[in-house]
């Protein structure tokens, strides 16, 4: 690789899965903005539910969401209580406007449910809004929570998606990382949920993690190839110890650099494509025939912050502590406190305490961003059509990137900037160039590659 390409390998830029991205929130969104919005939807409107489960029973020194570790399930419970009154209060807000099209647990470790309240939880949703024939069902899964039961129980809330963290599966990075997990724990989750009938199965595997080499990488990657996976995440671990402080436990001495992480990303990415999938936007692979791929290859492709999703809903509520809300008018995230959280949901509240609502020059640039992040590349007659004279001011801005940059990460072919091949692994950096928060901010982000 170029040096100068070498030397933008440490760049630290955000992950993109929202413009403006959180660090930029503010309390001028607050639960009587999230109430109007959510009172302003349509009939017609198509809308996905996002449920957070912030408990896991034993804690990775790698995750960065927002989670607590707890041995007994009493706070869970409880946690549960909270969850279903904001659901119903929710519910009652939006009035029976909008239909669901997809939901997703995630966590913390949903799976950590016991099954009967796994089952009572989808229950409430389902009698609370109205689903869309076929609607989808995923779920984040932590394969040491799974038993018969609970496999059971996520078959009879319709699961049609199940999500398993993997990680890596050398042991001594396991044990680096706290996530002790077998290959045949994995294999024995990933044939329960198919003999259930559920259609998709994700892997998550990681690269840059603590004594990770190229060759324990690759032994990853084909032990995961070989369960045959419908889609495969392959995401950069993102050290940032100081906002999750539990990270500190890692030394940073075992960390590979950044040069060894792109080698890593690289190597991993060949050997999926190798194997018949397709390379889905920065991190994501799947087989031709999944509908993420599908999406991907009529340019229907998006990036929420699950990640890239064909989940086209421009609407997206987040339910539970600390979850964002998308809507057309911006977003509205809640309180990060379970407690308090727990609180103010009990009383009838809303729990949202901050965002930001949608300038014109953010949602052009929002959409920039996420043709780059999807696409690898967007239409400047697209990007004038759409916008008017704002989309005529960032074609401006968009030559500049691409006639400035001595690196050349971004070009003009034509009518369409385009990300060559060589510069995608830093399409967060490109993205970057655009985001006029990251321009004049001060937050602190993950490494770009």
């Amino acid at each position: 690789m170029r040096a100068d390409l070498i030397a933008r390998l440490g760049e630290n830029v955000p992950r993109y899965t929202s413009y403006p991205t959180a660090p930029h929130f503010h309390p001028g969104v607050d639960a009587a903005v999230c109430r109007g919005w959510l009172q302003a939807l349509n009939e017609g409107d198509e809308i996905s539910l996002y449920l957070h489960i912030p408990y896991c029973d034993k804690l990775c020194w790698f995750c960065a969401c927002h989670t607590k570790q707890t041995r007994h399930y009493e706070p869970v419970r409880a946690y549960l209580r909270s969850l279903h009154a904001e659901i119903s209060t929710v519910a009652r807000l939006v009035g029976g406007k909008g239909r669901v099209r997809a939901v997703h647990f995630g966590g913390g470790s949903p799976t950590m449910l016991e099954p009967q309240d796994m089952v009572a939880l989808a229950t409430v949703l389902r009698n609370s809004f109205a689903f869309l024939p076929g609607a989808k069902i995923s779920v984040e899964i932590e394969p040491n929570d799974m038993d018969e039961a609970r496999l059971d129980a996520l078959a009879e809330i319709g699961m049609t998606r199940a999500s398993l963290g993997v990680q890596d599966f050398d042991p001594k990075v396991q044990k680096a990382i706290n996530r002790e997990q077998s290959f045949l724990q994995t294999k024995a989750v990933v044939e329960g949920v198919r003999s259930r009938g559920v259609e998709s199965v994700n892997l998550d595997l990681l690269y840059g993690l603590p004594h990770q080499t190229r060759d324990s990488v690759a032994s990853t990657v084909a032990q995961a190839l070989t369960l045959e996976p419908d889609r495969i995440a392959l995401f950069g671990y993102a050290h940032v110890p100081w906002f999750k402080k539990h990270q500190t436990m890692i030394d940073e001495a075992w960390l590979p650099g950044p040069a060894e992480r792109l080698a890593q990303s690289q190597l991993a990415a060949q050997a999926i494509v190798d194997n018949g999938y397709e390379a889905i936007g920065l991190d994501h692979f799947a087989r031709p025939g999944d509908a993420l791929a599908i999406a991907a290859r009529a340019g229907a492709l998006h990036r929420n912050f699950q990640g890239y999703t064909e989940d086209r809903c421009e609407t997206l509520i987040g339910l539970g502590p600390s979850s964002i809300s998308q809507f057309r008018q911006g977003y509205a995230q809640n309180m990060p406190s379970t407690a308090e959280y727990g609180r103010v949901v009990a009383d009838g509240g809303l729990a949202a305490v901050r965002g930001i609502a949608f300038s014109d020059d953010d949602r052009v640039r929002g959409w920039i961003i996420e043709r780059l992040m999807c696409d690898f590349a967007f239409s400047a007659i697209d990007l004038v059509e759409r916008f008017g004279e704002q989309g005529q001011r960032l074609l401006l801005k968009a030559s500049s990137v691409a006639l400035n940059d001595p690196a050349r990460l971004l070009e003009l072919d034509g009518d369409n900037f385009v990300v060559p091949a060589e510069s995608r692994p830093f399409v967060r950096s490109i993205a970057a160039s655009f985001d006029t928060y990251f321009e004049s901010g001060k937050s602190r982000h993950s490494v770009a590659v």
